[in-house]
């Protein structure tokens, strides 16, 4: 049995090696779904010896099958947002507990403690529907900063404004996370200068305006809120991890996730850093489902293991916390 602090112990390469490939034996044991797909690839884990020999499960199957390497009971299941008419992604959690250690683990090897922050949450598309991981790791992070001005905003940007104005003229450590659109909502409404917050955008437009490349958003955002840089979370509903970017769309990963590319023409190979190809994700904290996933993301791995997100494979629907689209 695989004791999940070892896994958000990890310190190095090596450690994570072991480690994944350990995960990688027991998903394939006990994951009926994966183990279909690794028998279809000839891949069995005697012949792994690399996390570059490791098979990534396409996202697309958490749209069809229940993807779970556990048999305790199903405690909650999150689901993407779609589109009208789409099959949504269904992520079934058998241990809340490891999403919580990871988002908590994650956010503070980033950004320090989360009680040194007041935390202000514009996510209208995701307040509007039922199963958002997002939702429920930014709620906790609300209830765990323990500040009374913490909290959700849905269309009342004007209170928003009054309040973020007032924090940071105070001096408060502020965390604004705000939806791509809601963001550009209040930057066209108000103008601001801020000095003690952080902007952070989770994601692309849901439909509700022409998606914009990174650099222009960004430019537009740093411009309406007055600061020099725009933060990012990446992460999706069918993940237990988020990799964060402190600017300029570079995001890097805690400790036990790490993003992989694989040829664009060859699904199956694994590609030297630099090179843009399809993002593959390994998050070790996914223990309980599948941690090896090959995303509808487009993206550039560096050789300190950032990356950066530059697009989404045409046909694919975009939702959930990814990027925007070229």
């Amino acid at each position: 049995m695989i004791n999940t602090r070892d896994i958000f112990n990890i310190q190095n390469e090596k450690e994570f090696e072991a480690m994944a490939l350990k995960v990688f034996k027991f998903q394939f044991e006990n994951n009926l779904v994966y183990r279909s797909f690794c028998d279809l690839l000839y891949k069995h884990p005697s012949d792994v010896k690399s996390i570059f020999e490791i098979p990534f499960l396409p996202i697309q199957f958490f749209k069809t099958h229940s993807i779970v390497s556990d048999i305790k009971p199903i405690t909650k299941t999150f689901t993407s947002s779609g589109t009208t008419g789409s099959t949504t992604s269904k992520h079934h959690i058998t241990d809340l507990k490891i999403y919580n250690d990871s988002f908590k683990k994650g956010f503070n090897s980033f950004y320090g403690n989360i009680k040194d922050y007041v935390i202000l949450a514009l996510l209208p598309s995701y307040l509007e529907r039922e199963g958002s991981s997002l939702i429920y790791m930014v709620k906790d992070l609300i209830q765990q900063s323990n500040q009374p001005e913490s909290g959700f905003y849905l269309n009342n940007i004007s209170e928003l404004k009054e309040t973020l104005t007032r924090l940071d003229a105070n001096g408060k450590k502020v965390l604004l996370i705000g939806v791509s659109f809601a963001l550009l909502d209040v930057v066209e409404t108000y103008s601001f200068n801020l000095k003690n917050t952080f902007i952070m955008e989770t994601g692309g437009m849901k439909g509700r305006r022409k998606e914009l490349i990174r650099e222009e958003l960004h430019e537009t955002l740093k411009q309406g809120f007055g600061v020099n840089t725009i933060h990012s979370e990446y992460g999706m509903t069918e993940l237990l991890s988020q990799a964060y970017s402190n600017g300029k769309g570079v995001f890097k990963c805690p400790n036990w996730m790490k993003v992989l590319t694989r040829d664009t023409e060859d699904a199956l190979t694994i590609q030297s850093k630099e090179k843009t190809g399809g993002i593959n994700v390994i998050d070790l904290a996914n223990i309980n489902s599948c941690a090896f996933i090959a995303t509808q993301d487009l993206g550039r791995v560096y050789k300190d293991d950032s990356f950066e997100v530059i697009g989404r494979f045409d046909n694919s629907d975009i939702r959930g916390c990814n990027l925007m689209a070229l």
